[in-house]
């Protein structure tokens, strides 16, 4: 799979996680590949709570955690992309995500960041691959049939 660069593409804690997880396999290839597509056309889009899932996860979860130097780096780095910081409202709106399409919080607070900040895609191997949530469709990468 490739990113598309005319579509601005959310990228879901797990993603940012195989890149660096060596021992992730092809996973972690084709997730390295999608960083550097989102890096080259500038079209990546993250949330605050997905880049502190992405630290916690890589420096207490994989097999070869980072240290935190290494992550924090790393989380300076993605910063750059395009961030959303949820608010309150965006709270109350992935509170009624979640009831809606019967969706963990996380999961629905990601999503809202998702559409907050206008990306038709939303690159996850947790939701349903092809669901649409509004305007915003999950994409499954590491899917077989993508």
């Amino acid at each position: 799979m490739s990113v598309d660069p005319q579509v601005d593409c959310f990228l879901d804690t797990n993603i940012l996680v195989y890149a660096y997880d060596r021992s992730a396999g092809q996973k972690h290839t084709l997730a390295v590949q999608l960083m550097e597509s989102c890096w080259e056309y500038e079209n990546g889009c993250l949330s605050l709570q997905v880049l502190q899932e992405f630290f916690v996860t890589v420096t207490r979860k994989i097999m070869k955690p980072l240290d935190h130097q290494t992550a924090r780096q790393i989380v300076a780095d993605l910063a750059h992309w395009r961030l959303h910081a949820p608010k309150s409202s965006d709270l109350l709106q992935a509170i009624d995500l979640q009831q809606s399409y019967q969706l963990a919080f996380w999961d629905a607070l990601v999503v809202q960041s998702a559409s907050c900040l206008g990306c038709k895609q939303l690159l996850s191997e947790d939701l349903n691959h092809g669901q649409m949530y509004g305007e915003v469709r999950v994409v499954n990468p590491f899917k077989e049939d993508n």
